[in-house]
């Protein structure tokens, strides 16, 4: 047997920290927004995504429920998707992440699911460029500098060749 030990690093600030850019602190309030507007009458989770292309352009997504709970979709892939639609050709710099229940925005911060890791991992490989995460919660904010860290044992194309 070989064992094979994954390591990562992820950067990690309080969120009253003033070490956050002008850039980041921007997607996280629009991803704030977002997460107010989603549609989850079941769950009473809301989840907010905002992400930043690389020409400039802010795309938002929320989660959306439905009663067969496989009909909704996740935050994270709804703003992926939409941005894709928009601007097919444009690579996605950042993505912020932040959920909001019982009337308040979550403490730590949530990671995506593994589909919505799929996603991000997906389009980083399509345009050959890593994609930094930032998980917003009201304590804590995680940055991680691409999907291949939250799915290291990741199935791509290569497998289906």
């Amino acid at each position: 047997m070989i064992e094979k030990e994954i390591k990562f690093i992820i950067q990690e600030y309080e969120s009253n920290s003033c070490e956050l850019s002008y850039a980041d602190n921007e997607l996280i309030i629009k991803a704030k927004e977002a997460a107010k507007r989603a549609y989850c009458p079941y769950s009473h989770f809301f989840v907010g995504a905002a992400l930043r292309l690389e020409n400039g352009e802010i795309i938002t997504g929320n989660n959306q429920e439905n009663a067969a709970y496989p009909s909704g979709l996740c935050a994270e892939r709804v703003a992926l998707f939409y941005a894709n639609a928009l601007f097919p050709n444009v690579s996605v710099e950042s993505l912020a992440v932040c959920a909001f229940t019982n009337d308040h925005f979550v403490e730590m911060p949530i990671p995506p699911c593994g589909a919505c890791r799929q996603v991000i991992l997906e389009t980083e490989n399509r345009f050959r460029k890593p994609i930094r995460i930032i998980l917003a919660g009201e304590k804590t904010i995680q940055i991680i500098p691409s999907a291949k860290i939250l799915l290291p044992l990741n199935f791509d194309e290569s497998f289906l060749k």
